[in-house]
């Protein structure tokens, strides 16, 4: 096993495009670590440059203690798993797991021994005589990952390997690559442009945007403490509410004006984030994450309300999105492929019990938990208050 660094990497193609700057990251032995970010955000960029498949314009790449900038990607000790799956369609699945270790002649009874476990870690023994073309995609991914797994070694590196599943199917497989990564121990670099998939399966996330590395941290820590506007909006679904405000600072407490709307600020927020007195006076962007509305009628912690016009019901059995409308100017998130989850005069959506009798087209008293709110510099869209 081995750790991955990458030292102020740059990517710059001969056309002058700026992939990649300065991406600093240390993979540790055995990490599983997810890159994430929208299309073209430069993820699957450096993954390439790991696997050695880029030319690295600047700066040094190192897996375990050597220097691997000229290395070529077959010296690597890394395995590469595509999401088209890459597999030879007229081997067998036996063939296809084995290929690699053929190729560097090794011999027949260690490719045996090493394709039969791999079969047995991802229950494709009985499958071993059948061809791709016989296997569902989720076996033909199994047989994707076994021949990463028989090679044995220092890095897994994996490139959107789900995204050509469905639905049920992908967060089956999510969950066994996820297990699998902790039986072996393998250092792995996952990218994905599904957060959802980023937050559940990575020990750490490094979100990246434009070529430029944002975050980098624990699924929680990035969802609860996001550095900026766009890892708060791009991280948690729905997304996070995000609004031009006004804060006030008054004493120990304060309040917050969101359009022709007036919620008070906790002590506790002053507390935990002392930097925002410096903000008194003045415009910030205020964000809610959606399970921080309810409906009045079922909180329990005499929450501050405001009052709001429902416009859309999206009830999902143990939960029921509500969109209403806010006078206050929403924020861009700054993500290009971001979906208006928002419409019909809504830009806010809440994840409300779903036992709540509110109606599209009829005011709604929604309370608002005020100590989870987030705060950010309204011209450098970074945290307040985060060390």
């Amino acid at each position: 096993m081995a750790t991955v660094e990458l030292d102020s990497i740059n990517k710059v193609y001969d056309n002058g495009f700026h992939a990649i700057h300065d991406l600093d990251l240390e993979i540790q032995d055995k990490e599983f670590l997810v890159l994430v970010g929208p299309s073209g955000c430069g993820k699957s960029t450096a993954l390439r440059m790991i696997a050695g498949l880029e030319s690295i314009t600047g700066g040094e790449m190192k897996i375990g203690e050597k220097v691997v900038n000229d290395v070529e990607p077959k010296d690597r000790d890394i395995a590469m798993v595509f999401q088209n799956y890459a597999l030879y369609p007229h081997m067998s699945v036996y063939d296809n797991i084995g290929f690699a270790l053929k190729l560097a002649k090794v011999p027949k009874e260690e490719i045996d021994q090493r394709v039969r476990k791999a079969a047995e870690i991802l229950e494709l023994t009985a499958n071993l005589d059948r061809k791709p073309g016989q296997l569902s995609g989720g076996q033909r991914q199994r047989v994707a990952m076994g021949r990463a797994i028989v090679r044995q070694p220092a890095a897994f590196l994996m490139d959107e390997p789900l995204s050509n599943l469905d639905a049920k199917l992908r967060v089956q497989m999510r969950a066994e690559i996820a297990a699998l990564q902790r039986e072996l121990g393998v250092t792995t670099v996952y990218v994905t442009h599904d957060q959802i998939e980023a937050m559940t399966m990575g020990d750490r996330v490094a979100v990246l945007k434009d070529g430029y590395l944002q975050q980098v941290d624990t699924p929680q820590n990035l969802y609860d403490r996001p550095a900026n506007v766009f890892v708060a909006a791009f991280i948690g679904s729905p997304s996070m509410n995000l609004f031009e405000a006004t804060l006030s600072i008054d004493g120990d407490a304060g309040s917050i004006r969101l359009g022709s709307l007036t919620v008070p600020l906790s002590a506790s927020s002053l507390q935990q984030r002392p930097s925002l007195r410096n903000y008194d006076g003045k415009k910030i962007v205020l964000g809610i994450r959606p399970e921080d509305y309810e409906d009045a009628e079922f909180d329990k912690d005499g929450h501050p309300t405001i009052q709001a016009k429902v416009t859309l019901l999206e009830a999902l059995g143990s939960e029921i999105m509500v969109h209403f409308g806010i006078d206050a100017p929403t924020v861009d998130s700054g993500d290009p492929d971001a979906v208006d989850e928002t419409g019909g005069g809504a830009n806010a959506v809440g994840r409300f019990n779903p036992r709540s009798r509110v109606k599209p087209g009829e005011m709604a008293t929604i309370a608002i938990s005020t100590e989870n709110l987030h705060f950010f510099d309204f011209g450098t869209r970074r945290a307040i208050g985060l060390s």
